[in-house]
């Protein structure tokens, strides 16, 4: 086979595997192995971002292997190895995992307070080899809740103009040495219409008060435990360690919609040839172009929501660490008030 032809082969499979994800493909081009392949001996797990998780955060499972020839195989995704999670039996319990190795902590901290998450992984092909990992939940994290308002709708596009028609061409004449006549002038071209002009933007829509009750849970590691609420919207819970951690929650109006694109104006038609003749006929004027519409304007923002901030009195030295904005409300209130443990 010639060399332009293995070039375009190649361009053509890689293709192939860029469109399709097909596991077999990659296998063949080498950009993956299968485990039952390699005469493997030892299998390690780790988390490269940190061994902790904090609720509601995701992170990346590695799976590193050796070989008789002291080898080293680890896995796709994260580790950007050749050995296929597909190849792997994963068992978790409180995180889960999905078929690329991203494991996933509940945002819910009740579900994993106090607990220690836990994976195990075992090879179908070698099955004297395992590996397991403990995960501790962390609270040093920055923790976010939006309760901000939904954005508003785009404007729609103006239309486009129609173009215009073609001139009809100019009468025919003649050269004829006894009989010249000349040949009639080309019609001119018909004017485009102009493209109508795209709809303005929906305003963002405002969005709805915020409520926050924060305590302190007295601990060795003392941490605060915190529920923000707000109408129609599902409660969030926190749990927050003061040394490192943060809460921030925003209650903003939501963004206005953009304002639609003006139609194009059609384009004018040519004007019509001009007839044969002695002598022949002008070509007619071409039409005007219509005029473009105006791009719509974008909608306004909504208004912030109210947010009110009720924390018991053992939580004032750390209520550094609660961060808000509200942009176009007014200034989040603060109340100190005894708040029983929230769970």
């Amino acid at each position: 086979m010639s060399t332009g032809r293995l070039w375009f082969s190649a361009i053509g499979l890689t293709a192939a595997v860029m469109l399709t994800g097909c596991t077999a493909v990659k296998v063949k081009l080498g950009m993956r192995v299968r485990l039952d392949k390699l005469p493997v001996t030892t299998m390690e797990a780790s988390l490269p971002m940190g061994p902790a998780m904090a609720p509601g955060e995701t992170t990346s499972l590695v799976v590193t292997f050796t070989d008789t020839s002291g080898k080293v195989w680890v896995t796709e995704g994260k580790g950007k190895g050749k050995i296929l999670w597909s190849d792997l039996k994963v068992t978790t319990s409180l995180v889960t995992i999905n078929k690329k190795g991203v494991l996933r902590l509940a945002h819910d901290p009740r579900k994993s307070d106090g607990k220690i998450g836990n994976v195990e992984i075992s090879a179908p092909s070698h099955p004297d080899l395992h590996a397991s990992l403990g995960i501790p939940v962390r609270y040093d994290y920055p923790f976010v809740v939006h309760f901000d308002g939904a954005s508003g709708m785009s404007g729609t596009d103006g239309i486009n103009g129609t173009d215009g028609t073609s001139g009809s061409s100019g009468s025919v004449g003649s050269c004829d040495p006894d009989n010249n006549s000349a040949g009639g002038d080309g019609g001119r071209g018909s004017d485009g219409s102009d493209g109508t002009n795209g709809s303005d933007g929906g305003k963002g829509s405002n969005a709805s008060p915020v409520k926050v009750m924060i305590t302190l849970r007295v601990s060795a590691h003392p941490l605060l435990q915190a529920v923000v609420s707000a109408p129609n919207r599902k409660d969030r819970h926190f749990l927050v360690d003061p040394q490192g951690g943060s809460l921030s929650i925003t209650a903003n109006g939501g963004t206005g919609g953009s304002g639609g694109r003006g139609g194009r104006g059609g384009r004018g038609g040519g004007g019509g040839s001009g007839g044969f003749g002695c002598p022949s006929g002008s070509n007619g004027l071409s039409g005007s172009d219509g005029r473009d519409g105006m791009t719509g304007s974008d909608g306004s923002s909504g208004n912030g929501g109210s947010i009110t901030i009720v924390y018991d009195p053992s939580v004032k030295p750390y209520l550094q660490i609660v961060k808000t904005s509200n942009t176009g409300a007014s200034a989040p209130i603060y109340q100190e008030s005894p708040v029983a443990p929230l769970w």
